[in-house]
């Protein structure tokens, strides 16, 4: 038996009057998807836990199979896993985004015009991030470079009662009310501060502004954490893993829990993304003796965050395409469970996540359903309803 995930990381939404009052899941056109719903089971689950934030980070361990009241110890941690990081007891991991501020001279009245400075490519970000290591590491604070324009900074000994915003909440709007505030808040205000002046001068930027592009003028800091403890996954649930990804997020997950995360070149995490390679990948888990493979596709999410209505519809498309090359792969390869889910919304009229319970979908070749239920928001109110993520992987493995 093979188990597979195809996770649209926040593809799930509200009704749009651009797209006729549908959702875009609703406007999609996803013949792979709607071929296999009616033999499927289609309901909500609530993947955030109450009283926690809506991160891919709580979701996602959330629909693995890890409880985040238990798993969680913050994001950039599981993201320093995937990069390398070595992390000590007492350590703190802070994710470091590189992001558009608008010119004002003072920071506070600054304006976050780019959660991901133009999605900045990860050879420029490598470039930009390591000549803010050259100038601001020292014995508290290490910088590392990530994909694109998520990084990660460790600080020593550092704490996690600093609140930090993460800066796609805070789209177009300017940024005094958001800047770090609480214990040790002026280390990393000044940290950012400094790294304008490192930043705005530095070639990559004066090429992307030159080429029409937003420019990286600072870091940015958010999802603080301590060193992460996940349970081994085939011991917890007695199946070979992977994850395919091109976030750090997800690699992290993965190595914490004794996972494969092979790299898929060209996977970006947007609608640009290599949909062929991740497909290759996982397949090629599978061949390898992998017996559970998470394909994570990202770019959903990130139309929602940019407000980008058509290119999020054509995202879940892009999910869909996904979807129905597994299915043809699978269908050659004897019984198999798939599950087909967002992580959280990500609403374009809000441009961030939300906690509302999301559309799931499993269908089971051996064991098919008979429903009357299309894979979208507005259905699954009608399906079942899981209270926890962490149902998604037992309703996957219970006995036929």
């Amino acid at each position: 038996m093979k188990y597979l995930v195809v996770l649209g990381d926040g593809m799930a939404d509200y009704e749009l009057e651009a797209l006729g009052n549908k959702t875009p899941l609703q406007a999609a056109i996803t013949p792979n998807i709607d071929r296999i719903a009616p033999l499927s089971e289609i309901g909500l689950v609530a993947t955030v836990p109450s009283g926690m934030k809506p991160g891919s980070d709580v979701a996602n361990l959330s629909v693995i199979g890890y409880d985040p009241k238990i798993y969680y110890s913050g994001r950039s941690p599981l993201e320093a896993l995937s990069i390398g990081v070595d992390m000590r007891d007492g350590d703190i991991a802070v994710r470091t985004n590189l992001v558009t501020l608008s010119d004002e001279p003072e920071l506070k009245d600054k304006t976050m015009i780019d959660y991901s400075a133009g999605e900045i490519s990860t050879q420029e970000a490598t470039e930009l991030i390591k000549a803010v290591k050259e100038a601001l590491s020292d014995e508290e604070f290490s910088f590392y470079a990530g994909v694109s324009y998520r990084h990660c900074m460790i600080i020593k000994n550092g704490t996690t009662e600093t609140e930090l915003t993460p800066p796609h909440d805070i789209s177009g709007r300017v940024i005094g009310d958001y800047l770090p505030s609480g214990k040790d808040s002026e280390k990393l205000i000044s940290l950012i501060k400094r790294s304008e002046e490192i930043l705005r001068a530095h070639t990559v930027n004066l090429k992307r502004i030159e080429n029409g592009k937003n420019p990286a003028t600072h870091i940015w800091f958010w999802g603080a954490g301590t060193k992460p403890q996940l349970d081994n996954f085939k011991e917890k649930y007695g199946l070979n893993g992977a994850i395919i990804s091109a976030v750090d997020l997800l690699k992290g997950i993965a190595v914490g829990a004794n996972m494969k995360a092979p790299e898929v070149e060209g996977a970006t995490g947007t609608l640009s993304t290599n949909w062929d390679g991740k497909i290759e990948a996982a397949k090629k888990c599978f061949e390898d003796g992998c017996d559970y493979v998470y394909i994570h596709l990202e770019a959903p999410d990130e139309c929602g965050h940019q407000g980008d209505t058509f290119g999020k519809v054509k995202a879940i498309e892009k999910v869909d395409y996904v979807v129905g090359e597994m299915l043809k792969y699978l269908e050659d390869r004897g019984d198999f469970t798939l599950a087909v889910l967002p992580d959280h919304a990500t609403p374009i009229v809000r441009k961030t996540h939300t906690a509302e319970p999301i559309p799931y979908m499993i269908y089971k070749s051996a064991k098919p359903m008979v429903s009357a239920l299309k894979y979208n928001e507005k259905d699954a109110q009608n399906g079942e309803y899981l209270p926890s993520g962490q149902l998604i992987i037992t309703k996957m493995l219970e006995t036929l």
